[in-house]
């Protein structure tokens, strides 16, 4: 289980990224277009804003790493659901 600190403050991050993704996506194309002011109010948004700062996490234990995206948890839990027979369509190989 990860640190409930951890937790929130990724939900930080991705409800960030969702409040300035139309702001920062109009930035971006005026930067394109050559226009330096936008870059330094681009500088001026918050770094936990970008999408490139967000992790992947388990949705049930928090997990940061050994993430699966398919499924959108982590690979310990999805060995032990997988075994418990919980996720559709999935079981343990053999041959």
């Amino acid at each position: 289980m990860a640190k409930k600190s951890m937790i929130a403050r990724e939900v930080k991050r991705a409800t960030l990224c969702d409040k300035y993704a139309e702001k920062r996506a109009e930035l971006k194309k005026r930067i394109n277009e050559g226009d330096m002011e936008a870059m330094f109010e681009l500088n001026k948004l918050p770094k936990n804003s970008s999408e490139v700062r967000k992790k992947n996490r388990c949705q049930l234990d928090g997990r940061p790493r050994g993430f699966m995206r398919e499924f959108g948890i982590s690979r310990v839990k999805f060995r032990q659901l997988a075994g418990a027979g919980l996720i559709p369509g999935v079981k343990k190989s053999s041959w």
